[in-house]
């Protein structure tokens, strides 16, 4: 990308000098909530030398090969991007794909997704100072940097212009929260815009806002979450789960973060304990709840424990039935989302109940789940709306107008039915970002 109008090489170097020296002064800060955050999360504690710039040995199989360098932080952006890995693996069967994560959640992901794999290589990122970028692009030596959705590092993108690596930023998306952040550091984040070779962003509204910061070769491609299909494994295992939970009206509440669990078990335990709303709930009601993150599982089966719900937890579930007076199935599994959606009726979509920007609405539609959404999706805002506009989701006020308008569609199958269709025909009519992202990417993939 050409800079914008008015940048200044010599202050964003100086700044950003500034930003690498914040960096290494907290580093010893940043290890050690590493390493504490490893004592609930294990993988927090393994490859801690990738995340300085200390790499193993490449594999024998992959020594020679050129890598594309696809960048996905956590559990979202490495689902986003399995379909553009594995047209890229299908494209250019010469290359490997060097997948990084930040999160130990994205690795694991990424293991599940590529572990079997032998052309792709999974390595935490290091954190940015440009020498252990530095470490990072002369031992991988990669042809191509795709960085994914909103993962933007200043140092890696000037390391990558001294190496000569394209910068692309695939699946790009930007809030108008996240834009008014950026304009705050915008000597840095025009300085990061001018080292990239372009940006395909999700929506036109992204577009324009990443426009703002300093991109100039930005084009539409669509959300690559829309070309991720359920695995027939995880099909099956929707239908597995649905086997054991019989005849029930469920309603999954997914990707739930703190705070809105204990709203939506506190009120599901007040409308069970009061005669009168507790005639209004379906009879046969099992709620499906699946925090967001890992680490929360132990908590969120606590809270259902103190609300009096007595939880059963999906892993001590095995193959037996499900009793039929539980009411609630915490869902403490990793990778099996697509199993969720597939046995629930109807889902809510977390992280939008409290001003936390929502969450991915698009793994319920590609089943054909109505799906409800709190007030806060800014970080999906778009696509929101436009699920909303197409009779795909119905976006509820609070917790109690969550319940109510789920209650309802339980106990209505044409309703219900009519919303899944739209679901299905909305997921279906937003594919093909996979196919747009690889005519971007084309040009800075040089083939033998």
């Amino acid at each position: 990308m050409k800079a914008a109008v008015g940048f200044d090489a010599g202050r964003a170097w100086r700044v950003r000098l500034l930003y690498s020296a914040v960096w290494w002064l907290a580093m010893p800060m940043v290890l050690l909530r590493l390493w504490r955050r490893g004592s609930k999360e294990p993988g927090y504690r393994q490859h801690v030398a990738e995340r300085i710039g200390f790499y193993p040995p490449l594999p024998t199989q992959l020594a020679a090969s050129r890598f594309i360098w696809v960048h996905a932080v956590s559990v979202g952006e490495t689902r986003a991007a399995e379909p553009l890995i594995k047209a890229l693996l299908d494209a250019y069967p010469d290359h490997a794909i060097l997948l990084t994560h930040m999160t130990a959640t994205g690795r694991e992901t990424g293991k599940q997704l590529f572990g079997q794999s032998p052309r792709v290589l999974q390595s935490f990122l290091p954190y940015d100072t440009g020498w252990m970028a530095s470490r990072f692009l002369r031992h991988f030596s990669p042809c191509l940097c795709v960085l994914m959705e909103t993962e933007v590092w200043p140092n890696l993108i000037a390391q990558c212009g001294r190496y000569q690596v394209p910068v692309v930023l695939a699946n790009a998306r930007l809030s108008e929260r996240s834009l008014r952040r950026g304009k705050r550091f915008a000597t840095l984040m025009t300085e990061a815009a001018s080292g990239m070779s372009c940006v395909g962003a999700q929506t036109d509204a992204d577009a324009g806002r990443l426009r703002q910061l300093g991109g100039s070769n930005v084009q539409v491609t669509g959300n690559l979450k829309f070309d991720v299909t359920p695995a027939p494994a995880m099909l099956a295992l929707g239908a597995a789960l649905g086997a054991q939970i019989g005849q029930r009206s469920v309603l999954l509440c997914a990707s739930t973060r703190e705070g809105e669990e204990e709203l939506i078990l506190a009120a599901l335990s007040k409308r069970l304990q009061d005669p009168d709303a507790a005639s209004a709930l379906p009879p046969d009601l099992l709620l499906v709840i699946v925090p967001r993150h890992p680490q929360r599982f132990d908590e969120v089966a606590a809270l259902a424990t103190a609300k009096g719900l007595s939880p059963l937890r999906r892993s001590s579930l095995g193959q037996q039935p499900l009793p039929a007076q539980t009411k609630v199935l915490v869902g403490d599994s990793m990778g099996e989302m697509f199993a969720y959606y597939a046995m629930c009726d109807v889902a809510f979509i977390g992280g939008s109940l409290l001003p936390m920007g929502g969450q991915n609405l698009i793994e319920a539609f590609a089943v054909g789940k109505p799906v409800l959404i709190g007030p806060h999706t800014f970080n999906f805002s778009d696509i929101t709306e436009q699920a909303i506009a197409a009779g795909a989701a119905q976006r509820v006020s609070d917790v109690d107008h969550m319940l109510d308008a789920a209650f309802q569609l339980l106990q209505s199958d044409p309703q219900r039915q009519a919303m899944g269709q739209h679901a299905i025909q909305f997921a279906q009519q937003h594919r093909g970002a996979t196919a747009r992202t690889m005519m971007l990417l084309a040009p800075f993939i040089k083939v033998r």
